[in-house]
């Protein structure tokens, strides 16, 4: 069964957009960026919500930015070829290559999608569609990317009103740049 995760940068006081909706404390390093690129290409498709789909949208053209380097370049074409999903109340169409707006719940496009044929995980972004999954008990693993950094608010990484979940943590690295990633999967 492909396993869902849920993974965003969170600053030390566990928020993943400060209080103005700033999100730049978090821009990755070189090396950050590369574990990143490597963790996409594990996912076979990526549940959003609507305001990470509105940042990440940038993505869909960024290959023609000729201001890019190696490795952007490479997150841009892995990006623009990674089946999406969009979750709004609001947006009506979305636009973007791969990219379509669902027509049911988080639930049951998780269903449907662990019931299809298809290789990799179903990547969770965003913190209220995380928040949906979670309580429907249907996240599998939790990977935090931690940066030293306090920002007083914000949008929160877990839901307040999250139940007792128990994780084993299955891998941990800290960074040059003192970011620390953090993988838990949880136990069942």
């Amino acid at each position: 069964m492909r396993r869902v995760t849920y993974a965003m940068n969170t600053s030390l006081d566990g928020f993943v957009v400060d209080p103005d909706g700033g999100i730049d404390w978090g821009d990755p390093d070189e090396e950050v960026f590369r574990h990143f690129t490597d963790e996409l290409r594990r996912t076979g498709v990526h549940l959003l919500g609507r305001r990470l789909y509105e940042t990440m949208l940038y993505w869909d053209t960024a290959g023609q930015d000729g201001s890019l380097d190696a490795a952007e370049l490479e997150w841009a074409a892995l990006w623009k070829a990674l089946p999406k999903v969009v979750f709004s109340r609001t947006l009506t169409s979305v636009r973007g290559t791969n990219t379509r707006l669902a027509s049911g719940t988080v639930a049951a496009e998780i269903e449907r999608l662990r019931a299809e044929p298809g290789e990799g995980e179903i990547a969770i972004g965003g913190a209220n569609l995380a928040a949906e999954a979670a309580a429907a008990d249907l996240i599998d693993e939790y990977r935090t990317m931690i940066h030293p950094v306090l920002v007083g608010g914000g949008t929160p990484y877990f839901p307040h009103h999250e139940r007792r979940v128990n994780l084993e943590l299955v891998e941990h690295r800290t960074f040059g740049s003192r970011v620390t990633y953090l993988r838990h999967r949880v136990t069942r």
